[in-house]
C-alpha cells in the first residue's frame, strides 16, 4: 500500500519545484525528503524524478502520482476536518424517534434551533414513533435519540443499556363538553362522576391507553369507549362535538374549541417527558447538542413550572 507521507512530499515537490522547498514546507529536511521519494520510486517500480542540471524535477509518471496523491491528501483533510466536526458536536445526521405531539409541539422548535446555530453541519432525522415502538428502535440502532414518555400511573421506561434523562413534565386534563359541566364550578373534576359518560380513548396499543383505564380503574370504573382516536385534536373535536370525554395531556390540547372545557383532575396524573439514548453513545457531541435543543424547545412551549 502506497504511503500517504511519500504521496504528499512528491505532491509537494510537483508544486513547489525543489526539494529545499518541500524540506521547509514540510518541516522536515532536504536529505530525509530525497530519501523518502527514493523510496517511494521503488515501490512503485518506475522513475518519479529525474535530475535536470542542477534541478530534480517530477517525470510525467511522478506527475501523474502527484495529483492523486495531492486528491488524498486533500480528501483526508477534508475527512479529518470533518471527523473534528463530529468530535466537537457541530456535524453528522442523527436519527430521532418522536412521539407524535412532542414530533408536531417540540421538535420544529428545536429543529430550528440547530438550524440558527449549526446551519447545514448538524442535522436530524425525525421519525415519528410511540414509545412502544421508539424504544425497541433505539434498543437496535435504528435510531440514535427516543423522545419519548411515560404517565405517572404507568411503569417508567428503562432497560439495560439505556440512559434516560428528564426533559419536561405536563398535567393531563380532562376534556369535557360545557354542556357536560353543570354540577360544580370549581374547575376540577373527579373521575368518578364521569363513569356513566362516554368515552373518548386513544389506541390501544398506546401507552394513552394504558394511562386512561388505570386511571378509571382507580376511580372504579371501567370507561365506556364509543371512540377510538390516535391524534389529541380529534380527540377533541369530538369532545366539542357532544361525543363523550377525554384525557388530554397538556401538549395535545392544541386549537382547544370554545364549547371544550380541560378540567384539573381532583388526583392528578403526569405525564413525563424524557430523551433516551443508548449508553454508549450518551457522551457523543453531537447528540448532546441535540438534546439540548429539545431541552430549550421543551422550555419555549410548555411552562417553566413543567420542566423537569
Amino acid at each position: 500500500m502506497l504511503d500517504v507521507r511519500k504521496l504528499n512530499m512528491l505532491a509537494e515537490l510537483d508544486r513547489l519545484g525543489t526539494i529545499a522547498a518541500v524540506a521547509k514546507s514540510l518541516n522536515l529536511t532536504a536529505p530525509g525528503i530525497s530519501m523518502q521519494l527514493a523510496t517511494l520510486e521503488r515501490e512503485i517500480g518506475v522513475p518519479l524524478t529525474e535530475k535536470q542540471g542542477r534541478r530534480i524535477v517530477v517525470t510525467p509518471a511522478g506527475q501523474l502520482l502527484a495529483r492523486h496523491g495531492s486528491s488524498i491528501v486533500d480528501m483526508l483533510t477534508v475527512a479529518e476536518m470533518e471527523v473534528a466536526s463530529i468530535r466537537d458536536g457541530v456535524a453528522g445526521t442523527y436519527r430521532v424517534g418522536a412521539f407524535p405531539t412532542a414530533a408536531r409541539a417540540i421538535v420544529p422548535r428545536a429543529w430550528s434551533g440547530l438550524a440558527s446555530a449549526f446551519g447545514q453541519g448538524l442535522h436530524m432525522r425525525l421519525i415519528e414513533l410511540e414509545p412502544s415502538d421508539s424504544i425497541p428502535a433505539l434498543t437496535a440502532g435504528d435510531i440514535e435519540l427516543a423522545l419519548a414518555h411515560n404517565y405517572s400511573n404507568t411503569p417508567p421506561i428503562s432497560g439495560p443499556g439505556l440512559v434516560v434523562s428528564p426533559v419536561a413534565t405536563e398535567t393531563v386534563q380532562l376534556a369535557v363538553n360545557v354542556d357536560d359541566w353543570t354540577e360544580t364550578g370549581n374547575g376540577t373534576a373527579n373521575l368518578e362522576d364521569f363513569a356513566a359518560h362516554d368515552w373518548i380513548v386513544p389506541s390501544q396499543e398506546w401507552t394513552c391507553y394504558d394511562m386512561v383505564h388505570r386511571a378509571t380503574d382507580l376511580a372504579g370504573f371501567a370507561p365506556r369507549a364509543v371512540a377510538e382516536a390516535t391524534d389529541f385534536s380529534v380527540q377533541l373535536a369530538l369532545v366539542s362535538a357532544g361525543v363523550g370525554v377525554a384525557l388530554i395531556p397538556q401538549l395535545g390540547a392544541v386549537d382547544v374549541p370554545e364549547n371544550v372545557l380541560l378540567l384539573e383532575l381532583q388526583l392528578p396524573i403526569y405525564r413525563s417527558i424524557v430523551l433516551v439514548s443508548r449508553r454508549a453513545s450518551a457522551g457523543d457531541a453531537g447528540l448532546l447538542q441535540i438534546c439540548s435543543a429539545i431541552r430549550n424547545a421543551a422550555i419555549e412551549q410548555l411552562p417553566a413550572g413543567s420542566i423537569s
